[in-house]
């Protein structure tokens, strides 16, 4: 059992949802398999492809339409729970994961089915196993733990990825294992600093980090470049480009 799901949080009964063809082991994939087809969109944005799978996680600026298996939000701030961006990807078999608290915001949304988690809870999607925990600033008031906010392990193929939503540095990550983790440089909504980022990494065990929500509303591509030299030797950072930049240098 990972170590989080014994740090006494209630854990639900996990949740299986029936695909066709879902009912077979999962396709064995690598850390670095993952992340080569992993796209960031900006702030906490990101696609990944597990198992055959479609994930989004806080769909935000998207210029595209796409078909998404699964779509999680973090939490309800605009830049991260965007019924706009989510109408672009969101098919009629499309599940949609949201914290129990953002339940009144998604009621909207016309997603194949809803599924709403608290922190320490697990639902298992397929042969995605997804994992909810917290996601809050320590003092700031922009994300308070009592609005329940969420970050999220998704395990498939044999790699957990964890996208760590909005938050910084808090003493649950210490009891989160992961090979990839999405973490914010923040420095105003999110973490405190570059290095607080950075210790989070090592906090996760992380074999991967990829930097995010910078370069928006608080931090600089510079900082992503400081987090990579930070962790230099010991995590292997990987800078995605803004899938927005590229396009619009195109």
């Amino acid at each position: 059992m990972h170590r989080y799901l014994r740090s006494g949080f209630a854990i639900s009964v996990a949740t299986m949802l029936a695909w066709p063809g879902l009912a077979r082991e999962q396709k064995a994939q690598t850390p670095e398999q993952v992340v080569a087809q992993a796209r960031w969109y900006g702030q906490a944005a990101m696609r990944f492809v597990l198992d055959g799978k479609v994930v989004y996680i806080d769909p935000y600026r998207l210029t595209e339409q796409d078909s998404a298996d699964i779509i999680l939000i973090t939490h309800s701030h605009r830049d991260h729970l965007s019924p706009v961006d989510i109408a672009k990807i969101l098919r009629k078999e499309t599940i949609l994961i949201v914290p129990l608290s953002c339940k009144k915001e998604v009621s909207g949304i016309a997603a194949g089915q809803k599924i709403y988690c608290q922190a320490g809870e697990e639902k298992q999607i397929g042969a995605i196993r997804i994992q909810a925990v917290p996601a809050y600033n320590r003092q700031e008031r922009f994300h308070p733990r009592q609005n329940e906010w969420l970050g999220f392990v998704l395990t498939a193929g044999g790699v957990r990825i964890y996208h760590a939503g909005d938050t910084d540095r808090i003493p649950e990550m210490k009891n989160i294992t992961c090979d990839v983790a999405c973490l914010p440089l923040g420095q105003t909504y999110t973490m405190r600093s570059v290095e607080d980022a950075a210790a989070a990494a090592l906090d996760t065990k992380a074999k991967i980090a990829i930097p995010m929500h910078y370069g928006l509303a608080e931090g600089s591509p510079e900082d992503a470049q400081k987090f990579k030299k930070i962790l230099e030797g010991k995590v292997d950072v990987v800078i995605l480009r803004d899938e927005n930049a590229e396009k619009s240098d195109r």
